[in-house]
C-alpha cells in the first residue's frame, strides 16, 4: 500500500466531501478550505471498516452518464408523478414489481436500489440476494414488464458496465 493511498483510501469520495464542504460553506475562506479538506481526508479513512469489498469504477465516463439519465429520469418522474396524484386517484394502479437482476454484487445491487428509490414513483423495497430480485413499489403500473425492462436497460446495464459486473 502506497504512502498517498495510506492517507487519500478514496479520493474520488474525498473530493465529492471538499466540494460539498465548500458548496454548503457560507462563505470560501482559507479556513472553510483547510477544515473542508480535514473532513474529507478523515471520513474516509474513519469508514473504511464499513467498506470491505468495495467494488472499483471500472468505467467512470459510463457512471457519469448514468448520473445524467439519472438526474434527468428524476426531474421527469417529478412531473409525472404530480400530474398523476393530482389527477383522479382511482386512475392510479400501485404494484409491487419483481425486478431480476443480471448483477451479482450487492454493493452494485444498493446502488440500484437507491437510484431506483430517488425516481418519483418507485420505491425498491427490498433486495433478495439469495434470487437477486429486486423488489419495487410502483405508484402507477400499469406495465410490469415495461418497468422491469427500463430499469435493467436505463439503470442496471450501465451499473454493470461503470463497476465492471
Amino acid at each position: 500500500m502506497s504512502v498517498l493511498h495510506a492517507l487519500v483510501p478514496a479520493p474520488v469520495l474525498s473530493l465529492m466531501i471538499l466540494g460539498l464542504w465548500l458548496a454548503l460553506a457560507p462563505q470560501i475562506t482559507p479556513g472553510q478550505f483547510v477544515l473542508g479538506a480535514v473532513v474529507a481526508l478523515a471520513i474516509p479513512r474513519l469508514t473504511a471498516a464499513f467498506w470491505p469489498d468495495r467494488p472499483r469504477l471500472a468505467r467512470p465516463l459510463v457512471a457519469l452518464r448514468l448520473a445524467g439519465t439519472v438526474l434527468a429520469d428524476i426531474v421527469v418522474a417529478n412531473f409525472a408523478v404530480a400530474r398523476r396524484v393530482v389527477g383522479p386517484l382511482h386512475r392510479l394502479h400501485p404494484a409491487f414489481v419483481e425486478v431480476p437482476l443480471d448483477l451479482r454484487d450487492g454493493f452494485v445491487a444498493t446502488i440500484l436500489g437507491s437510484i431506483v428509490s430517488l425516481t418519483p414513483g418507485t420505491v425498491s423495497i427490498e433486495i433478495d440476494r439469495e434470487r437477486w430480485i429486486l423488489f419495487v413499489h410502483a405508484l402507477d403500473d400499469t406495465d410490469a414488464q415495461m418497468l422491469v425492462d427500463t430499469i435493467k436497460r436505463r439503470y442496471e446495464a450501465p451499473l454493470r458496465e461503470a463497476f465492471a459486473c
